[in-house]
């Protein structure tokens, strides 16, 4: 049969055209925070490392878990396939010595660690505050980039009191040394105090490394307190936040790895849903 070149071309263009706008948005690996099974490893670690590698997770944010030596997690983990990509810690304790932290990360095989919480009185984060975190964020990023590992800072919505032009998160950002702290988004502590998530990864978009996944239900009001009752932690695309949009600006700004972190008690039945629904989302 002959074939007509001009055929073959408007058939090439035509499938291109019936493409576009179909590309797959989220096409990182699927990560978990560890946090999300506190409830499920007291019933038993390598049961809840399968229900977790079930889901289909390969990489997972967490650290040393009760019950078990970190040296047999890292054993149980490499048989499921799962990578702990980073690994969380206080913020007092690392700041005492990041020794303990980095051996953890060494042994678990993270690049990343992550400190979630800035100690502070209830409703009294100040600029005093914040310029602390600033000192000590500064200090402790050097001696982990020194020993191979990324600090990052995970945002928990008590940080956006307004200051000067912006919001004493803006001053964390901008008085923090590039070379040593990163930052990890949490989607729902970004939004619970009205903050646009997606315009502050475009506000920063060489800090942002790491993200939770978490979504808001519908209806719920924020503030500044850091705190929402689990129950308001709702599957992805089923809540408040304008989840295409934080991805989307997640992709762009470069963010490396993602952990779907559900602190609802509906967390085993909210989870496939979640997964579902970010795979599942086009560009």
């Amino acid at each position: 049969m002959k074939r007509n070149g001009l055929g073959y071309l408007f058939l090439a263009l035509t499938l291109g055209n019936l493409s576009c706008g179909d590309k797959t948005l989220y096409t990182n690996p699927v990560g978990m925070q560890a946090y999300t099974f506190r409830g499920s490893w007291p019933q038993g670690v390598e049961a809840t490392l399968d229900t977790i590698k079930n889901f289909g997770v390969t990489e997972m944010e967490g650290g040393p878990i009760a019950g078990i030596e970190t040296e047999e997690l890292r054993k149980q983990l490499d048989k499921r396939g799962i990578k702990m990509v980073s690994i969380g810690a206080d913020y007092n304790a690392i700041v005492q010595s990041a020794d303990e932290t980095i051996k953890n990360a060494k042994i678990l095989g993270a690049t990343y660690v992550m400190v979630p919480w800035i100690p502070h009185e209830k409703g009294q984060f100040t600029l005093d505050v914040a310029k602390k975190a600033v000192e000590d964020f500064n200090k402790v990023g050097k001696i982990l980039k020194d020993n191979g590992i990324t600090f990052t800072y995970h945002n928990h919505g008590y940080e956006f009191v307004p200051y000067e032009d912006g919001t004493l998160f803006d001053y964390i950002v901008k008085n923090t040394n590039p070379e040593y702290v990163s930052f990890e988004m949490d989607v729902l502590w970004t939004a619970f105090p009205g903050q646009d998530p997606a315009a502050l990864l475009n506000k920063y978009p060489d800090r942002w490394k790491l993200m939770h996944l978490k979504d808001l239900k519908k209806g719920v009001k924020g503030d500044l307190s850091g705190g929402t009752p689990t129950t308001n932690d709702v599957a992805l695309g089923s809540g408040q936040i304008d989840i295409p949009a934080v991805l989307a600006a997640a992709k762009k700004v470069g963010v490396k790895h993602y952990f779907i972190e559900d602190e609802s008690p509906s967390y085993l039945a909210q989870i496939p849903q979640t997964i579902k629904y970010i795979q599942g989302l086009k560009e």
